[in-house]
C-alpha cells in the first residue's frame, strides 16, 4: 500500500504550519506587523522557521531511532548511528544568523530526505513514508527559501 494513509499525512501537513507561517510573514508585511503587534517578533519570518525547525529536526531523530529499534545487530547500530544525525545538525548548524541558519536547515532537510529514504529501503519505516516525507520535505525546503531569500 503506496497511499498515505489519512493520520499520518493529517498530521504531517499540520506539522508544516510554522514553516508555511513564516513564509506568509515575510510575503506579507502587514501579516508580520499583525503578527508582531499580536504575537510577538519570534512567531514572524524566518525565526519561526529557525526556531521550529530546529525542533523537528531533532523530533525525526527520534523517528528514525524507533525505526532502528525494528532490526537488530550491525544494522540497527547503523541505523541508531545515522539517527542521531539530524538532531545534532539542529544544534551545530543553527547558529550565524538567520541567513546560515536558513541555508544549514535547508540543507538538514535534504540530508533527512536521505536518511529516511535508507530507513525505507532497509524496510524499516512504512512502505508510504517516502511518498510522504518527499511531500512535507519539499513544502519546508520551499518555505525556508522564502524565509531565506524573499
Amino acid at each position: 500500500m503506496n497511499t498515505i494513509p489519512r493520520a499520518p499525512l493529517a498530521l504531517g501537513l499540520l506539522g508544516l504550519l510554522p514553516f508555511v507561517w513564516g513564509a506568509a510573514t515575510v510575503l506579507s508585511p502587514d501579516l508580520a506587523d499583525w503578527c508582531i503587534r499580536t504575537l510577538g517578533a519570534r512567531f514572524v519570518g524566518p525565526y519561526v522557521q529557525l526556531f521550529y525547525g530546529a525542533v523537528i529536526l531533532s523530533f525525526m531523530s527520534g523517528v528514525l531511532w524507533g525505526f532502528a529499534t525494528k532490526t537488530s545487530g550491525a544494522q540497527a547500530a547503523t541505523g541508531y548511528a545515522l539517527s542521531v544525525i539530524p538532531a545534532l545538525w539542529a544544534f551545530v548548524m543553527t547558529g550565524n544568523g538567520p541567513e546560515a541558519a536558513g541555508l544549514n536547515l535547508m540543507v538538514g532537510f535534504a540530508g533527512l530526505l536521505l536518511l529516511d529514504f535508507a530507513f525505507w529501503h532497509w524496510g524499516l519505516a512504512p512502505v508510504w513514508w517516502m511518498h510522504l516525507r518527499v511531500l512535507l520535505t519539499a513544502i519546508v525546503l520551499i518555505c525556508l527559501a522564502i524565509g531565506i531569500f524573499a
